[in-house]
């Protein structure tokens, strides 16, 4: 197990007003930051990654996500529709099939960006 450090503190109780200045004009509004935080946590599950990591290589359908990653399709309509709500994918019909395709390049900026941040010596 590891050993947790403590986090190093001031010695003194001092702080810096210009410098909170700074912090507090560039801070986003509260709602800004809890919807931040809302979709962050979207990223918090491992087969939700599992989905978009399929979806950065293609077009697919539940059926195929279900296939592809070994699961029911209840399971991943069930995560499709959190990604779908956090506007991480988008969905398109076509005759009785459906198809899911990540929303924008955004996407898949933020979990290459999140890989390459655990990857790092």
């Amino acid at each position: 197990m590891k050993k947790v450090r403590e986090i190093e503190c001031c010695d003194s109780l001092e702080t810096h007003p210009a410098l909170l200045g700074i912090v507090n004009e560039k801070m986003p509004e509260e709602e800004v930051l809890y919807d931040l935080a809302e979709l962050f946590k979207v990223f918090g599950d491992s087969t939700r990654i599992r989905i978009l990591y399929v979806l950065f290589e293609a077009e697919v359908c539940v059926c195929d996500l279900a296939e592809a990653l070994n699961m029911t399709q209840s399971a991943i309509s069930h995560q499709l529709r959190i990604l779908k709500q956090s506007k991480l994918v988008k969905s398109r019909r076509e005759g009785k099939s459906v198809f899911y395709s990540l929303a924008d390049d955004h996407v898949r900026t933020i979990i290459a960006q999140g890989q390459e941040h655990i990857e790092e010596e």
